[in-house]
This record gives structure tokens, sequence and C-alpha cells, in this order.
């Protein structure tokens, strides 16, 4: 029997009238956790765009309009590829100079003021997406973490921002670029032929060495060794972890721990993405909350569930996880703002 059913239907039989933790069947979650399924089972396209979507209109109750998400994608599209016709890229020769050529696109739409003139003569201007520092973290508004807000506000943070620098990259048929994870944090890898691997920071719209990214020192060598941090996520990977920001906007929503939706999110996202540290963690504190309920009611049940927490909270040790004040995490955004010189990497070079 899957955990998430098990703990489901032991609970049910413990204590199915317990106040706060009936159980809730949302058909606009279930579905979307469906339709993310069949994308990663291979039914389906794997499309993280699609994923995104799915997410966050479920949050939102199915009040977001696909075709105007997918208008907002295609005409930030067409100005990166208005971008790409306006600035040639000189002196690169090697075999991936589109790929690297796509990036600079999608890294010009993000972080600067950019103007251009169609063939009709239609001129637009497109201002630089900025870093949320209000709320950054979505504690008040879930929404906050949207690329949907993003979009429409022209803010976002380090969760929308590099989210939609990879639909994006997907939608242009650009390579070399994967979504990473840091400390309560997520930026881009790029990789190019001619100086390797390099980092792409959207929060402050730079592109800083592995050092900064370590300089919070909470990324031990072992977080590195075991890929936690630092890594590559794969298109699979990234569709995985949209079911994590599923199982996280269920919460804010509902505030339930024991009808197995959060957990059944948490292991779909593990089966695809195993030393996913946000999944990991996210399922430990799930477990957590449910021991609290269970002690009122079953030790039987507190027992187990207290034993699976473990196993966990090791795990994440194991890995190399640390966990990151908050406080500590703003002041690592903003040493990037602010040391900018001491943390760039000046091999990457712009159009």
């Amino acid at each position: 029997m899957k955990a998430a059913v098990a703990y489901f239907i032991l609970f049910s039989l413990t204590v199915c009238n317990l106040k706060g933790q009936s159980a809730v069947f949302d058909t606009t979650y279930e579905r979307a956790y469906l339709t993310t399924l069949n994308m990663l089972s291979n039914k389906e396209a794997l499309l993280f765009k699609k994923a995104v979507f799915l997410t966050e209109n479920a949050f939102l109750e199915t009040k977001l309009s696909y075709d105007d998400f997918e208008t907002s994608i295609q005409s930030l599209i067409s100005l990166g590829q208005a971008w790409i016709k306006a600035n040639p890229l000189l002196n690169y020769h090697n075999q991936d100079s589109t790929s690297v050529h796509g990036n600079g696109a999608i890294f010009a739409l993000l972080t600067d003021t950019i103007t251009i003139k169609f063939i009709d003569a239609t001129v637009k201007k497109h201002y630089p997406f900025t870093y949320d520092f209000d709320d950054s973290f979505a504690d008040q508004d879930w929404r906050k973490m949207f690329v949907t807000k993003l979009l429409v506000t022209n803010s976002g943070n380090c969760h929308s921002l590099p989210y939609l620098y990879k639909i994006l990259a997907d939608e242009m048929g650009v390579k070399n670029c994967w979504l990473s994870f840091a400390p309560s944090h997520i930026y881009i890898k790029n990789r190019c032929q001619k100086i390797g691997w390099y980092n792409t920071e959207l929060t402050s719209g730079e592109h800083p060495l592995d050092a900064w990214i370590m300089a919070s020192g909470y990324i031990s060598t072992d977080a590195i060794r075991s890929g936690i941090y630092m890594d590559t996520l794969s298109s699979q990977q990234a569709v995985a972890n949209c079911v994590l920001d599923l199982a996280k906007g269920y919460e804010r929503k509902y505030k339930l721990y024991t009808d197995s939706f959060i957990i059944r999110c948490c292991d779909l996202t593990l089966k695809y993405h195993p030393n996913n540290i946000n999944a990991i963690i996210y399922k430990a504190e799930t477990l957590k909350k449910m021991y609290q309920i269970y002690q009122k009611v079953s030790p039987a049940l507190t027992k187990i569930v207290y034993l699976d927490m473990e196993k966990l909270y090791i795990q994440a040790m194991d890995l190399g996880y640390k966990e990151m004040p908050g406080k500590m995490y703003k002041e690592w955004l903003r040493s990037m703002a602010t040391q900018k010189k001491k943390y760039s990497n000046r091999k990457v070079h712009r159009p």
C-alpha cells in the first residue's frame, strides 16, 4: 500500500470526524495532479509551461485563462526574436551559437529596458522585470510565487523569474539552460562551449560566480556532491517540481495534512527527482504536522508517522542539507546587488 493512501485510510478509520481535518476532494487540484502525472509518465507531452499554469490556476480556482497566458508568453517570444535580429552575436563561432544568442535575448528581456522597432514601423518598449522584496517568500500572498502574477505586474521573485526564463527557453528552442537549486532559492545554470558553465541570477540581473552562491555558508561540499544544490534539473525534474508547488498551494488554501494530497504530491516529485531536497523537507514537515494531529487520537499512527518523518530528516542531513534562516537569505540576496564586482563572472559577455 502506498504511504500516502495508507496514512489516509488509517487516519479515517481512527478519527474521521476530527475538527479541521475532514477530507477535501478538490477536483481542480486533482485534475492538475493527474495531468502533470500524465506528462511525467509520458502519456502527454512534457510541457513545463503547462505544468506551471496548472499549478497556479488550481490555486486561483480556474479563474485564469490559458489563452491569455499563452498570449503573454508569445508576446515576449516575439520581442526576444526581434532582439536577436537587432543584436547580432559577434565574435562567437561555436556550434552552440544559436542557443547562446537565445539565452542572451531572454536575459535581456528579463533584466534590461529594450526598444524594438518591427518591420511595420511599430515601436515597442519593454521594461525589465524587477525583484519583489516585499513578501518575497509569499508568506502573506501565495500569488507572489506565480509566473502569471509576474507577467501582469512586472515584478517577481526567485521562483517566478527563473520559471519564466525556462518557459521562454523551452518555447524558443533555446538549449544549455537549466533550473538549479540553492537554499530557499532557484536560479539558472547555463553552459556554452566557449567559457563552460556559468550562472544566471534574475533577482539581480547578474551572472554570479559559484563563490557567491556558496557564500551563504549553507551549501556544504556534501550538498554539492549529492546534487541537492547547484546541480541542473532535467525538464522532467522541473515539471516534477511543479507538483511540489501544487502541494504548497493546496496547503495554503486548505491547511489540510491528513487527506493524502500533499503526501501524494511529495511522493510524485520524489519519484522523478529522488534527491529533490525541497520535497524531502516538505514531506518531513507535513509528517510532523500529521504527527501532532495523530498524538491526540492514536498512539499507533503517531509511531508510524514519527518513524517516517525521522527517516526523511536523517536522509536530508545525510545529503548535506542545512536550514537557512529567512533573514540570512535576504542578506545573501542583497549581497549580490551591493557586491556585483566581487561576485560577477567577467567571462560572460553580452551581445
